[in-house]
């Protein structure tokens, strides 16, 4: 397979960072900005543990180490994977890899590093986290290569920002959520939210994929269609969220208030997300991907947030919440 050279002087991808530095080059290799994406949602599973389980400030911190390390992972592995197809597509050819900025073997070793303390922040915060860390990180590897055989990776990466909430969760309480459907809600939610804008994000990309063997939804049924699937995934998403808070949060009513404000919110979001993107018309695409997505998580994490402060569970500002 040959790999054609980028083109000198191209634009720098969005939601990058300027400079040589090698700190700017490990930022922009795994697109750091996109962390605000899921990392909410799993602080949001966090907190929902928190009302009937203590949250201590070092547990806070491995989850967050924890999930960092395994975004980190995951973006580094697909850049890896993908580099030959990044350097032929006018959109991504200025990654790091394609350009020469860093070197495969560097990329390599900063995923096992990644990895590595990834496992460790499970092992740090129970047995369970650390029998599953493998799973995890194994899923999130599969991702990468699903395009190349399915118009459904955008599910794929769906249901690895999908293990954050889950992972949240299970790091505080150590066992499944009672009841058993109340993180499944909560998984399929983040699922349907993060396949929705990745269907999206792949619309500029039709005839690349079409051109080089790669799959996707936009590839597959084109770009009137594949809007819709992505309206109708968002409307899941909503759905889900409001299942969540019916399972969650009986018992605290002030809690729930914030919470459904909150839902109300990622509902109008979604609903002028998409008011930015029509067929025909992708101009404004980036704004609807990066920023009202960033909004969104960030958004609804702060109703979460503030219901938690304000419900009748104590908190402890050295021990954490405590019921």
């Amino acid at each position: 397979m040959t790999t054609a050279a980028p083109t000198p002087g191209g634009t720098r991808e969005g939601q990058t960072f300027a400079g040589g530095s090698r700190l700017a080059t490990y930022a922009s290799f795994v697109k750091l900005p996109h962390t605000v994406f899921a990392l909410p949602f799993a602080l949001v599973g966090v907190i929902i543990a928190s009302y009937r389980h203590v949250v201590t400030w070092a547990m806070l911190g491995w989850v967050v180490l924890a999930f960092t390390a395994a975004r980190f992972a995951a973006m580094g592995f697909n850049r890896i994977v993908d580099r030959e197809y990044d350097a032929r597509n006018p959109r991504t050819q200025m990654r790091e890899l394609p350009r020469g900025a860093m070197t495969v073997r560097e990329a390599w070793l900063s995923v096992v590093v990644a990895s590595v303390v990834f496992v460790l922040a499970a092992w740090r915060l129970n047995r369970l986290c650390l029998w599953l860390s493998p799973i995890a990180l194994g899923w999130v590897f599969f991702y990468s290569f699903t395009k190349r055989f399915t118009r459904f990776a955008h599910l794929a990466l769906g249901l690895g920002m999908s293990i954050a909430p889950v992972g949240g969760y299970l790091a505080v309480t150590g066992r499944w959520s009672e009841p058993w459907w109340m993180l499944c809600a909560l998984a399929t939610a983040v699922l349907t939210w993060g396949a929705g804008f990745d269907v999206l994000y792949a619309l500029p990309d039709i005839a690349f994929d079409r051109a080089n063997g790669l799959f996707s939804i936009p590839s597959t049924v084109g770009e009137a269609r594949a809007i819709t699937i992505a309206r109708v995934l968002h409307a899941t998403t909503v759905l889900m969220l409001a299942l969540v808070g019916q399972a969650a949060l009986v018992g605290f009513s002030q809690a729930t208030m914030c919470y459904w404000l909150g839902v109300l919110g990622v509902a109008m979001l979604l609903v002028y997300e998409h008011s930015l993107v029509r067929p025909g018309d992708l101009s404004r695409l980036d704004a609807a991907f990066f920023t009202m997505n960033g909004v969104i998580s960030l958004m609804f994490f702060g109703f979460v947030l503030a219901g938690r402060f304000l419900s009748r569970v104590s908190y402890d500002v050295v021990s954490g919440f405590a019921p």
